[in-house]
């Protein structure tokens, strides 16, 4: 099988060594020529994804008609921020017979879309697989058992994707509710924010524990309130990604909660300004669509009023004990 990648940061790395210990063969998309030659030159991505060699007959390119060209199955991992972008330049090279892979997570800013929606502006297609679930980069890349959630409506994807990603150490389960395990990708950066910022204030794991509980239940009924299905939340893209993203210093979004409640200004501002941060973009856009919806989620309104009105993290305790 072909499979190309878009996209070379941390994750879409990881994804190619699974694709590649399938014998698939792997071409991947880099929006920079200097990280092109980077990854042509050292077989490694020093700044996403430091120690993890990558195999030589791995190809790269800059160029969009060329990465796509012949490939069974086309895999999206780069930045929510940058789907759009990326989906109006693919319109142009996609073929009607070629498989599509979201592995990226989030929601746009400007208009609330999920991933597929993003995609769907551009491309026709019912060819679409979404991956999400528990899986650290540095974990897929060191070959530790990871389970994820694929969700597709298409029998032919689901084929492709189970034949070229799963093997020893990558187990996928597969749904056809896109819309909970994209809901569940997207907000769980926003959820490990708020977590990171309990554990800052030096909060214990049963507090810790009572906030994931709360929030599983109201992620539950936001995937209803949008046309998904409940029980997504009980699949490794809902409670598995939500239990790994708000518990480990691993999770960027935990860290930068961290830092919310102990750092001073420079340092968050530091910490902002050279890091991915998904949760950070992705709260601004889950705002504006609960309130668009017209659906309540008290615990996002918390955390963007902590976030941008300056709130006292401390009411995160006190919210908890008051919730209904």
């Amino acid at each position: 099988m072909n499979v190309t990648i878009l996209g070379t940061g941390a994750y879409g790395l990881s994804l190619a060594l699974m694709f590649h210990r399938n014998k698939c063969n792997i071409k991947m998309w880099a929006k920079f020529e200097p990280e092109r030659e980077m990854l042509e030159k050292e077989h490694e991505n020093k700044n996403k994804l430091p120690g993890v060699k990558l195999p030589k007959d791995i190809t790269y390119t800059t160029n969009m008609k060329e990465a796509v060209e012949g490939a069974d199955l086309i895999v999206v991992a780069v930045p929510a921020g940058f789907v759009d972008s990326t989906s109006s330049e693919l319109k142009y090279c996609i073929k009607p017979n070629q498989h599509i892979c979201i592995a990226s997570k989030g929601i746009e800013r400007d208009t609330c879309s999920f991933v597929y929606d993003i995609l769907a502006r551009y491309i026709d297609t019912d060819k679409i697989a979404v991956i999400s679930g528990p899986s650290f980069a540095v974990d897929i890349a060191s070959l530790c058992p990871i389970g994820l959630s694929l969700a597709t409506t298409n029998e032919k994807t689901e084929e492709i994707m189970k034949k070229t990603l799963q093997n020893d150490f990558l187990k996928l389960r597969t749904t056809h509710d896109i819309v909970g395990v994209e809901i569940c990708g997207s907000i769980k950066n926003v959820i490990a924010i708020a977590a990171g910022m309990l554990d800052g204030m030096g909060f214990p794991e049963s507090t810790q524990a009572m906030f994931i509980t709360e929030s599983l239940n109201d992620i539950k009924n936001l995937i209803a309130a949008l046309g998904g299905d409940r029980k997504t939340i009980l699949s490794f893209a809902g409670f598995g990604d939500l239990l790994l993203t708000a518990t480990s210093v691993k999770s960027r979004n935990f860290k930068y909660g961290v830092i919310l409640a102990t750092g001073t200004k420079e340092e968050i501002n530091e910490y902002e300004n050279n890091t991915t941060i998904e949760g950070l973009y992705t709260l601004q856009s889950i705002y504006k669509l609960l309130k668009d919806k017209k659906v309540e989620m008290p615990i996002i309104d918390l955390i963007y009023d902590i976030i941008y009105e300056g709130k006292d993290p401390k009411s995160l305790a006190t919210f908890l004990i008051e919730k209904d």
